[in-house]
């Protein structure tokens, strides 16, 4: 079985920008994320997926993190995480974030499937549910939402 390959190509109103592409051989196997967010401040910056694929209003309307077993926020490595939880994402000095994620909580098919959910990339640092800031348990104090894009099927090349 070929993998399946989806991509999200990113937007946002402050010039951030990027390609992000999404493959998983098999179900129940880890789906990788690999690809490039340009345009953003040096530094780490929250990265999720979001549970809806509108982007009517921009980054607002894709609601918020995807979480279908209705879990608090966390670390990509907790067992209490939304399934959208994917920590943050580094930018060098160029402000240049190169992605390469492996997770098991975001398929790409089942009824918990992302496709045509959004991948959001925040102003701010997640504190991955520990900062102790109000919103640490919902949305790991990220800020706001710089880019985001649709996640939808590739086609095959």
């Amino acid at each position: 079985m070929a993998p399946l390959k989806a991509v999200a190509v990113l937007a946002g109103s402050v010039g951030v920008s990027g390609v992000l592409h999404f493959s998983q051989n098999l179900p129940h196997e880890h789906t990788t994320i690999v690809g490039q967010v340009r345009g953003l401040k040096p530094g780490l910056h929250g990265f999720h997926v979001h549970a809806l694929g509108d982007t009517t209003n921009g980054c607002l309307s894709t609601g918020a993190h995807f979480n279908p077993f209705i879990k608090e926020h966390g670390a990509p490595e907790d067992e209490n995480r939304h399934a959208g939880d994917l920590g943050n994402i580094v930018a060098g000095e160029d402000g240049i974030a190169e992605i390469s994620i492996a997770d098991t909580h975001i398929p790409l098919m089942g009824p918990n499937s992302i496709l045509g959910r959004a991948v959001v990339v925040h102003a701010d640092p997640d504190d991955l549910g520990k900062g102790g800031h109000e919103l640490s348990k919902s949305t790991g104090n990220a800020g706001g939402r710089l880019a985001c894009g649709v996640i939808g099927l590739q086609a095959a090349i």
